[in-house]
């Protein structure tokens, strides 16, 4: 069976699609990417779709699906190198892709997942303090 490879950089997975998307292989990359961000705990998920000149409904939706099945699993998406002729379409399909973050090329989305994952950071380090000040029972500790 045909699968598209998945790399791993550091707490990121990538993807790469180079090849022309069809629906099964589309069903086929979103059980993958569940399946690695479980087993790698990956923090990130960088979708390289600049190979793709044609995205329809099917295909769009499976993009938004993979970045709500990561947000789940508590990874976030960026998308790039969307080919203008595949934005117009995606628009007028009515696509918006909600929780899809975009960027223009490779470089500009690992500077939004790195900036995205470190404010996750923080805000868990946040949490952590707050929790870390109770004692077993749930009493405050002084």
């Amino acid at each position: 069976m045909e699968r598209i490879p998945i790399l791993r950089m550091g707490p990121f997975l990538i993807v790469s699609i180079q090849v022309d998307m069809h629906d099964r292989l589309a069903l086929t990359l979103q059980a993958d990417l569940a399946a690695r961000i479980s087993e790698t705990g990956a923090r990130g998920l960088l979708l390289d779709i600049s190979s793709l000149e044609v995205v329809d409904s099917f295909i769009g939706r499976m993009i938004s699906d993979i970045a709500g099945t990561s947000r789940v699993l508590d990874a976030e998406t960026v998308v790039v190198g969307i080919q203008p002729a595949v934005a117009i379409t995606l628009v007028e399909l009515g696509l918006s892709l909600p929780g899809v973050r975009t960027a223009l090329n490779v470089e500009k989305g690992m500077a939004l997942l790195r900036a995205a994952t470190a404010d996750a950071r923080q805000w868990d380090a946040a949490a952590g303090s707050e929790t870390s000040s109770e004692n077993a029972d749930g009493s405050a500790a002084m």
